[in-house]
């Protein structure tokens, strides 16, 4: 279908005819709270010189047709784009091949904590939305709901979780309509006279949960082919939106990433795609909320979108893809996109510290004639 995308709106958003060749990554992504169409071509990536410097490996423009919106999150199901809104007010789905928009209104205030995935009743196709949010700041904040496309309207899900998903873990859909999620076995509230600081997680079971929109409920625990920790960095993908793909890495910056050779709603199995020790490379860890990544199954390399390495004498810092192969004893070379605004904000003592906004991607985009009307 990749032919497809060389007329119309879609040449419009990407900026100009995209041809049609295997090198080209087509997809969306959010930097600094905008809409992002993304172009990649990896083209004798292996084969450039040390030092040498790519030929646009990258190209990224702002979507025009949602310049009037600031976006906090953004997910991707069936070629449709999931938008929250900055300020928590409304959701925007939007099919970019028809041009489309659709706003979603909420049923009570959104949470700057909640979580959403979007997919659909593989009976009849028809779209959802999946907002949760399931978190202890000075008082619990729970609720699980469905959006549902035909009727319009949210419906409170029966949930009673014993696990916990975290905010910043973003749920990835794959072609049959389900959404899949990182969690962890939920951490019971502490003993009294024990804090909670004191108390070990690092032997809690992780796993993938598969929410089923046809079901509208979550599935059995699905193994992981790791045991991660707490302050560890894993991140989820996709595929040509029918493998999952997940990122893992230590806290020795030894990075995996494994890809699904199954995967449904009661079963997975995986196999070993890029095995690489950071450590030498960068000397860095990647962010436990951002390292969104798309990977090249032909190349075998993967491309994670974070910010730069930090440095104690920096000023600014730069929204990067950082691209990781297994070339030898590991290839990585970084590619700044551009700076990174700080968006820090003063605390109750004045003091401000730096918090930057990191880029997040939506890989794998084709055409879809999903009506939104």
């Amino acid at each position: 279908m990749m032919s497809d995308l060389s007329g119309g709106l879609v040449t419009e958003i990407f900026g100009e005819e995209v041809p049609a060749a295997s090198n080209q990554f087509l997809g969306f992504m959010m930097m600094d709270n905008r809409v992002c169409s993304l172009r990649s071509n990896l083209q004798g990536i292996r084969n450039d010189k040390e030092g040498g410097d790519l030929v646009d490996p990258f190209v990224v423009n702002q979507v025009s047709v949602l310049d009037q919106i600031e976006v906090s999150k953004v997910f991707h199901s069936d070629c449709l784009l999931l938008c929250v809104l900055k300020d928590n007010s409304r959701l925007l789905v939007w099919n970019p091949y028809l041009g489309q928009t659709r706003w979603i209104q909420q049923r009570d205030s959104f949470h700057r904590l909640d979580n959403y995935a979007i997919g659909y009743d593989n009976k009849n196709r028809n779209h959802k939305v999946l907002r949760f949010v399931d978190y202890y700041l000075e008082e619990l904040v729970f609720g699980f709901e469905i959006y549902d496309f035909s009727s319009n309207s949210w419906r409170v899900l029966d949930v009673t979780p014993d696990w916990n998903i975290e905010f910043f873990q973003r749920g990835v859909s794959l072609k049959e309509g389900n959404s899949y999620f990182y969690a962890q076995e939920k951490l019971m509230p502490p003993e009294e006279g024990i804090e909670s600081d004191e108390v070990d997680t690092t032997d809690l079971p992780v796993f993938l949960l598969c929410f089923d929109f046809t079901a509208e409920r979550f599935g059995t625990r699905l193994p992981l082919p790791f045991h991660s920790h707490d302050e560890e960095t894993v991140s989820l993908s996709c595929v040509r939106q029918e493998q999952l793909a997940v990122l893992y890495q230590h806290y020795d910056r030894c990075l995996e990433i494994w890809i699904t050779t199954k995967i449904e709603p009661s079963a997975v199995s995986w196999s070993m795609f890029l095995k690489v020790d950071m450590g030498p490379l960068t000397g860095f860890k990647f962010d436990v909320e951002a390292a969104s990544f798309l990977i090249d199954e032909d190349k075998r390399v993967a491309v994670v979108f974070d910010l730069d390495g930090y440095e104690q004498t920096e000023t600014c810092r730069y929204q990067t893809a950082h691209i990781i192969g297994q070339n030898g004893g590991g290839y990585f070379k970084s590619v700044n996109i551009r700076e990174a605004p700080n968006v820090g904000k003063p605390d109750r003592y004045g003091h401000t510290f730096r918090r930057y906004c990191v880029p997040l991607v939506c890989p794998s985009y084709v055409p879809s004639l999903v009506q939104l009307d």
